[in-house]
C-alpha cells in the first residue's frame, strides 16, 4: 500500500469515528458543516503533504511537448527544474565519464602505457610510485561515488546511503590529495608553476570538504551544498586541464619556438637508446660519462612532429602549469557565478536549516553552522516563518 492510500485511509477512519450527535438546530447543523470541512480539508492536506514530499512537483506547466517529455526523464531523478538537469548532466557526466574512462589507470602498467612521454619516469620506484597509485586509489573511486552525491532522489529516498557515501568519498578524496602532493615534485617537469597550483588546488578542495562536513554536522544545509560543490568543481578542474593543456601543446608546436630543460636521464629514458640521445643532444654526454648525472639539456617542445620522445614529452609537459591555474580559476569563477544565481535555493535551504537546528536544539538556529551573518558583517538572516516542530521535518532538501 503506498503512503498516499495509507493516509487516506487513516483519516478515512477518523472520520468514521467521530461521534455523530442528534442535530437539534441549525447553529448545530453549520457547526457540524464546518467540522466536516475542516475534516475534508486535512484529508486533503494529509494527502497532498505527503504526495509533495515524495515525488517531484514541477512549478509550472510544461512550455512545449519537449519540455513534458524531458520532465519525464529528469522529475523521477528528483530534479524540479530542467536547467539543474542539464547542468548535472553536462559537469557530472563528463566526471563521470573521465572517471570512468581513467579506472584502468588503476594497473600502474597500464598508467604508463597511457601517460605522456616520460611521465612515467620518476614513478618507477620510491615513494613517488606510492604516491602515484595511493592518489589514483583514492581519487577514482572518490569521483566516481561523488556523482551520486548530486542525484536529488538518492538524498530523497536512500537517505542512509547518501549520508554513508558521503563519508566515504570525503575520506577517499582525503587520500587522493595526500598522493597528489606525493608526486606533485616531478609532476609534468615538477615546475614552480606546477607544485604550487598542485598545493593552491589540494589546500582548496581539503577546506571546501572540511567546510562542507563541519556544515552538515551543524545541520546549515544550504552552506554544506554550497562548499560540495565548491569541492568538487575544484576537483573538476582537472578535465578542464587536459584540455587546455593538450590544445596549448598543439599550439607551441604549430608556433615552434618553444624550448625547455629536461634532465639528461629523463630524456634518455624517453628516447632509450644511448648514441641517439648523444646524437640529438650532445650536452648529456656528461651524464652518461657520469661526469655530471644531474645534467639537463634543451630540448624543443613539438608534439605535431617530434624527432624524439623528449619533444613530444616537452609540448606535453610545458602548458601543464599554465593549464592547472587556468582550469582552477574557470572552475572556481564558474561555481560562484552559479551559487549567486540560485538564491532561491539557499534560501529554501537555509529554512530548512533553521527547522531542522530548531529541532536538534541547536543555537542560533538558522546560522548555527559557519554562516556569513555568524562570522561576518552582513545582515542576521531571519526565517520567513517560525514553524511548529511537528511540522518542521517535512521540507527535504532538493
Amino acid at each position: 500500500m503506498r503512503l498516499s492510500d495509507l493516509a487516506e485511509k487513516c483519516v478515512s477512519i477518523l472520520v468514521m469515528s467521530t461521534p455523530r450527535t442528534p442535530v437539534h438546530n441549525s447553529t448545530q447543523l453549520k457547526d457540524r458543516a464546518t467540522s466536516q470541512h475542516l475534516l475534508d480539508t486535512s484529508h486533503i492536506n494529509v494527502r497532498d503533504h505527503i504526495i509533495q514530499v515524495t515525488m517531484v512537483q514541477p512549478t509550472r506547466p510544461p512550455a512545449n511537448g519537449f519540455v513534458a517529455a524531458a520532465r519525464k526523464v529528469y522529475n523521477p531523478l528528483g530534479f524540479s527544474k530542467g536547467y539543474n538537469f542539464v547542468l548535472f548532466f553536462i559537469f557530472f557526466g563528463a566526471l563521470m565519464g573521465f572517471t570512468l574512462a581513467r579506472f584502468q589507470y588503476l594497473n600502474f602498467d597500464t598508467f604508463c602505457s597511457g601517460a605522456a612521454p616520460g611521465e612515467c619516469f620518476n614513478y618507477q620506484k620510491g615513494h613517488e610510485k606510492a604516491g602515484l597509485i595511493i592518489h589514483l586509489a583514492g581519487i577514482l573511486p572518490a569521483s566516481f561515488l561523488a556523482c551520486f552525491q548530486f542525484v536529488p532522489v538518492l538524498r530523497h529516498k536512500v537517505l542512509l546511503f547518501h549520508r554513508i557515501n558521503g563519508y566515504v568519498v570525503i575520506l577517499l578524496g582525503l587520500v587522493g590529495i595526500a598522493g597528489a602532493l606525493m608526486i606533485a615534485r616531478n609532476a609534468f617537469g615538477g615546475t614552480l608553476d606546477t607544485q604550487v597550483g598542485v598545493g593552491v588546488m589540494a589546500i582548496a578542495f581539503v577546506t571546501a570538504l572540511t567546510l562542507a562536513f563541519v556544515n552538515i554536522k551543524r545541520l546549515q544545509i544550504e552552506q554544506h551544498r554550497a562548499w560540495m560543490l565548491r569541492a568538487w568543481f575544484y576537483a573538476g578542474s582537472i578535465i578542464t586541464l587536459r584540455l587546455i593543456q593538450f590544445s596549448a601543446a598543439a599550439v607551441i608546436s604549430s608556433i615552434g619556438t618553444y624550448y625547455t630543460a629536461r634532465p639528461c636521464d629523463q630524456v634518455a629514458f624517453m628516447v632509450d637508446n644511448m648514441n641517439r640521445t648523444l646524437e640529438l643532444y650532445p650536452a648529456c654526454a656528461t651524464y652518461f660519462s657520469g661526469e655530471n648525472p644531474a645534467q639537463q639539456t634543451i630540448v624543443h617542445a613539438n608534439i605535431i612532429s617530434p624527432t624524439s620522445a623528449a619533444e613530444a614529452g616537452a609540448a606535453a609537459g610545458m602548458p601543464f602549469g599554465m593549464a592547472l591555474w587556468l582550469a582552477l580559476a574557470l572552475h572556481a569563477i564558474g561555481i560562484e557565478i552559479y551559487l549567486k544565481l540560485t538564491p532561491a535555493e539557499a534560501e529554501r535551504l537555509r529554512n530548512v536549516s533553521y527547522k531542522r537546528q530548531l529541532e536538534a536544539g541547536l543555537n542560533p538556529a538558522g546560522r548555527a553552522g559557519i554562516t556569513v551573518d555568524k562570522i561576518g558583517d552582513s545582515e542576521m538572516w531571519q526565517p520567513k516563518h517560525k514553524p511548529s516542530q511537528a511540522s518542521s521535518t517535512s521540507d527535504l532538501p532538493k
